[in-house]
């Protein structure tokens, strides 16, 4: 594949994100409070712009160290800033238990729409890019490290439906989950490396000489985790004073527009990378960030919790919030079934996309639970077609020393 050359024009980029970052710092340092509504563009946008700079700075930096850590630690990355604004809300809610459904709602937000939009968004934008290049394909093929993330995605499905029959987020659940991301770094560590493949701003920094390479990534880590430090409470807090200026659910305020602002960044790569004809790369970062959010960001919510002065019993969670958890749980197990055996088909994608766009039209409790049983009906049946491709699954982690070959871009 013929490698992108870096474009000057690109590094405007950074200098518009920072453009979007500083009034945050400004503000936040000048003691000014400008109102709910304001806060959430200003924040927000500081926040969004963070991303960016991690996400940047993430993909240059597999330069300089393994690829298979790099796709994990910038899955991990890019999805900082949505770590930090539902940890301050478990944080918050260890003195005020209100805040434990923002915990919930964020969480459960983040974990749906980069399953059910992500996922089926970059695949979309694939194919259409492949048919316009004169070459339609029917589905995006992943091969070999796809495996490893499946089978940590499907170990942490299966704890993570405790959570609703128990009705809280204990510490116990932080132990498995988090012991769970630990061994999923351990194992893609073992993969081995290739040079990555950068675009837009990430390739200009990867083309610069080596010691400023470093020194540039370093700062632009530096600078994003001041931003999302700066920015994550008062961004928080404004969602929920502008929910009720504007007379909007805190809860659906919180639960969708506070991830889609966080995990932009994220989104606008994969689809980049569909649109060059990239689509297993595209769905391998967004895989991983399933498997990142699905573990580490649940495992460290009762943390944050007990932080913040909650009881030792972990968060409590009220029956919407169940519901929530076992709706995300239902979506994730039915996302690990398509993708199975390895093949992101037009028609998968497109189910999955219908099925998170059909939970906005149901009403209350009662629709959200049938969506969850359809969600695992049709996970069931996936599961059964590709019953064959499971044994791989378990062999990439439970004999790492086995070839299983790296993902194939189509």
């Amino acid at each position: 594949m013929e490698r992108t050359k870096p474009k000057g024009h690109w590094f405007g980029y950074l200098g518009l994100a920072m453009a979007f970052a500083v009034p945050a710092l400004a503000l936040r340092f000048a003691g000014y409070d400008p109102g709910p509504l304001p806060s959430v563009l200003i924040f927000g946008g500081a926040v969004c712009a963070a991303a960016f700079l991690l996400v940047w700075a993430a993909e240059a930096a597999e330069k300089d160290i393994s690829s298979s850590l790099a796709v994990a630690l910038l899955a991990l990355i890019a999805v900082m800033p949505e770590y930090a604004v539902d940890l301050y809300f478990a944080w918050a809610a260890g003195g005020n238990p209100t805040y434990t459904q923002y915990a919930a709602a964020n969480m459960t937000g983040s974990n749906r729409l980069l399953l059910g939009f992500g996922w089926p968004v970059a695949a979309l934008v694939y194919f259409f890019y492949s048919r316009r290049a004169g070459h339609p394909v029917s589905a995006i093929h992943l091969e070999g490290k796809a495996r490893i993330e499946l089978a940590f995605l499907g170990l942490a499905s299966v704890w993570c439906f405790i959570i609703p029959l128990m009705r809280r987020i204990t510490v116990w659940d932080a132990a498995v989950l988090l012991g769970i991301f630990a061994a999923y770094i351990w194992r893609v560590t073992r993969e081995p490396q290739h040079e990555p493949e950068l675009v837009g701003t990430a390739a200009l920094l990867g083309a610069l000489p080596t010691r400023m390479r470093r020194a540039v990534v370093t700062s632009l880590f530096v600078l994003a985790a001041i931003f999302i430090l700066v920015s994550a409470e008062p961004f928080a807090e404004s969602l929920i004073e502008a929910g009720k200026i504007l007379h909007i659910d805190e809860f659906l305020l919180v639960q969708w527009l506070a991830p889609l602002a966080s995990e932009a960044p994220e989104f606008i790569v994969a689809i980049i990378l569909a649109a060059r004809l990239r689509g297993g790369h595209a769905i391998g970062i967004l895989l991983s960030s399933k498997v990142n959010q699905w573990t580490l960001l649940i495992g460290s919510l009762p943390l944050a919790y007990v932080a913040g002065g909650g009881p030792a019993s972990g968060l409590e969670l009220d029956a919407r919030q169940v519901e929530e958890v076992f709706l995300t749980a239902s979506q994730t197990v039915l996302g690990f079934a398509v993708l199975a055996h390895l093949h992101f088909g037009f028609g998968e994608a497109l189910a999955l996309l219908v099925l998170f766009l059909v939970q906005f039209a149901l009403p209350g409790t009662e629709g959200r639970v049938v969506l969850s049983w359809v969600y695992l009906a049709l996970a069931v049946v996936l599961l059964w077609r590709h019953r064959r491709s499971l044994p791989a699954i378990v062999d990439a982690v439970v004999r790492p020393g086995k070839r299983i070959g790296r993902i194939r871009y189509h």
